[in-house]
């Protein structure tokens, strides 16, 4: 850890909350700022070992580092609140948006503060759990970023210095892995309505590592639909500035809407079918 930094999150989710608590292992002082947050955001933060603050302004002024790390359509949001302020420290944009979104937010941050891409890939780092934060941006800023997780859960390769670099990776990931899971939903579901599902669970379970065979996996994914849809939307994006088709990405984005009102529920695999068809 390079002494004496302080590192500010915005705003701790599961994910954020996970990642700070990692820098916290380190002797790092890492602040947040509970106003507006919600029970269970204070609940994770009081957890992860986190330092309330009372205002944004207050966690701006005392943090050398502040990592953002929020639902994607919140993003620009985030970096106009950080920019109206003009933090001067390091800004890590660490939310799955495009490269095209990366940049405005460089425009809005970069004025007064060292920005630097950032992409969270992986589970929470929470027990056993490990993650990656890839980065990309000016050197000496990725390396302060990467020194508040020495030796922790979290890794931090670099990728090098373009911006837009980190966020083109989690974005490439992100539709193949969230895209399959919502297929596998539905094709377990086109089964299950022909009374066919365990003749495909066998077919499926003939090949290593098929998100078919993990039907408790459609729930966890109804679930988080909330913040996997705009991913998809961001991801979509991408594709359609690359010159690639993005029917597909956002096809699956309006089918995860559907399962909006998942979060936070205890749901079976058939009731979040149930959702999906009901939203017809």
């Amino acid at each position: 850890m390079t002494a004496g930094q302080v590192l500010g999150v915005l705003h701790p989710g599961s994910m954020g909350a996970a990642v700070a608590a990692c820098a916290v292992s380190t002797g790092t002082r890492v602040l947040w700022c509970p106003a507006g947050r919600s029970e269970a955001s204070v609940r994770r933060a009081e957890q992860a070992g986190l330092e309330p603050v009372p205002t944004l302004e207050e966690l701006l002024a005392q943090s050398d580092v502040v990592l953002s790390l929020c639902p994607p359509a919140a993003a620009e949001d985030v970096a106009d609140q950080v920019a109206a302020v003009s933090f001067t420290g390091v800004f890590v944009e660490g939310n799955a948006i495009s490269p095209m979104r990366m940049s405005r937010i460089v425009e809005k941050v970069g004025s007064s503060a060292a920005v630097v891409d950032g992409a969270v890939i992986g589970s929470p780092p929470v027990g056993t759990k490990h993650c990656k934060l890839f980065l990309s941006g000016p050197a000496d800023a990725t390396g302060m970023v990467g020194a508040l997780f020495t030796g922790t859960a979290v890794s931090v390769p670099v990728l090098g210095t373009d911006l837009g670099r980190a966020s083109a990776l989690k974005l490439s990931y992100t539709a193949y892995q969230k895209t399959s899971r919502v297929l596998a939903a539905l094709a377990y579901g086109l089964a299950e309505h022909h009374g066919v599902d365990q003749e495909l669970l066998s077919v499926a379970g003939e090949r290593s590592g098929s998100y078919l065979v993990e039907i408790d996996y459609i729930a966890k994914t109804a679930a988080r639909g909330w913040r996997w849809a705009p991913e998809l939307e961001e991801a979509a994006d991408a594709l359609n500035a690359a010159g690639l088709p993005d029917e597909l990405l956002r096809t699956s984005a309006a089918i995860l809407d559907r399962w909006l009102n998942a979060k936070d529920r205890d749901l079976t695999a058939h009731d979040a079918l149930a959702m999906l068809r009901e939203g017809q």
